[in-house]
């Protein structure tokens, strides 16, 4: 799936607050990082984002989530738990 048509302006991890961010604004940070887009392709991160996306209630998220899962071995995946994990804690 082409995510080519992202806005060049996104800023993954920048400016996007753990209390207040959409799941559409994490699923679009995740689509970055799944593409390369104004950052270095990340696969990990990609499932971080997308995972964090899905909790938030953006469902299209699932999708991309487990597209990330299945080029990711298991200790990226739990890589990128723990990342999301540690990023939610930031709204502590």
């Amino acid at each position: 799936m082409p995510y080519s048509d992202l806005a060049t302006d996104i800023a993954p991890e920048t400016g996007l607050d753990s209390q207040t961010a959409t799941g559409e604004e994490l699923y679009r940070v995740g689509l970055a990082y799944s593409e390369g887009v104004d950052c270095e392709q990340d696969l990990i991160a990609a499932h971080k984002w997308f995972n964090l996306a899905v909790l938030r209630g953006y469902d299209d998220a699932k999708i991309c989530r487990q597209e990330m899962a299945d080029m990711l071995d298991k200790e990226d995946i739990k890589s990128a738990l723990a990342a999301a994990r540690a990023w939610l804690q930031l709204a502590n």
